[in-house]
């Protein structure tokens, strides 16, 4: 029977049912097939060449040279500050350490703080192919590292994670307590970020596990501070929120007001004010539960 121009055919719409079915499956199938090489395509986005040094900014540095579990040569940048605390960089998906050095100058002028920041396999002078494992064996290689030197001390360490080294910096806190976990712009899973992206597709399922730090979160006792801008549109500042609503305590969340993703130590209202009040409290043993 035709009615108003459409077709009521039962089997016909059970073949298009099950074709829309084999349609997902078969996506589903590709991306768990595939998951490598997407990772590689639209999770990291590296960049070969350092186009400054801190020395661009008059920041006094040491070129260091250190090798992973696996046998991979990274390279980073210690740049030495006035107090004990030393802040370990978990940069974001894009670019390499040459695109951070701006940011390394206002830390040390405004926190006076010792800073590592490193490449992860594949950026900058860093050997290798980034992968989230390989991402994972590398802050372990940098905390080696870092206990190896004599002019760090190993219960002084911060790890400081933006975006996708947010994840990187959850992981290794969960396994490796920090003195304190700093974390800008930070995802809950790579699989909620999909799902945003794609809200009608089950991609949350595809690729479910990946940079999970919702799940790792829970295994952070380490001191906790989240910052977030409000006009992120490239995380949602749902993420951020949903992230630290599963943190255990000592916490605290400060919300940066008209602000994106990549300017948040340029615009942020109270950006380093908080993180100097966090260095304060990390720095005297307190009973209350919310670094202030």
């Amino acid at each position: 029977m035709v009615y108003h121009g459409i077709t009521r055919n039962p089997t016909a719409r059970i073949v298009t049912a099950k074709i829309l079915i084999g349609l997902t499956l078969l996506c589903l199938l590709a991306v768990l097939l595939f998951w490598p090489h997407i990772e590689k395509r639209f999770v990291f986005f590296p960049t070969a060449e350092i186009s400054q040094t801190p020395a661009a900014v008059g920041l006094a540095y040491e070129e260091v040279f250190f090798t992973t579990g696996d046998g991979l040569r990274l390279h980073g940048w210690f740049v030495p500050g006035s107090g004990d605390v030393t802040w370990v960089w978990f940069h974001g998906n894009g670019g390499n350490i040459s695109h951070r050095v701006e940011e390394l100058d206002s830390l040390r002028r405004k926190l006076g703080i010792n800073q590592f920041i490193f490449d992860y396999r594949g950026y900058g002078r860093s050997e290798g192919t980034p992968s989230e494992e390989g991402t994972y064996q590398d802050a372990r290689a940098v905390l080696a590292y870092l206990h190896s030197r004599p002019d760090v001390a190993a219960g002084k360490i911060v790890y400081f994670g933006r975006s996708l080294g947010a994840a990187v910096a959850v992981e290794l806190a969960a396994n490796y307590p920090p003195l304190g976990l700093v974390l800008v712009a930070a995802f809950t899973s790579v699989g909620d970020m999909a799902q945003l992206m794609f809200p009608y597709l089950p991609v949350r399922f595809m690729v479910k596990g990946h940079y999970d730090s919702l799940r790792r979160i829970r295994e952070v006792r380490s001191p906790l501070l989240v910052m977030h801008g409000d006009l992120d549109t490239t995380v949602p500042l749902s993420q951020g929120e949903k992230l630290f609503r599963a943190a255990n305590a000592p916490k605290r969340f400060h919300l940066l007001t008209g602000v994106g993703h990549n300017d948040t130590y340029k615009a942020g209202q109270g950006y380093w004010e908080t993180l100097d009040e966090f260095l304060a409290y990390l720095s005297v043993p307190r009973a209350g539960n919310n670094p202030s």
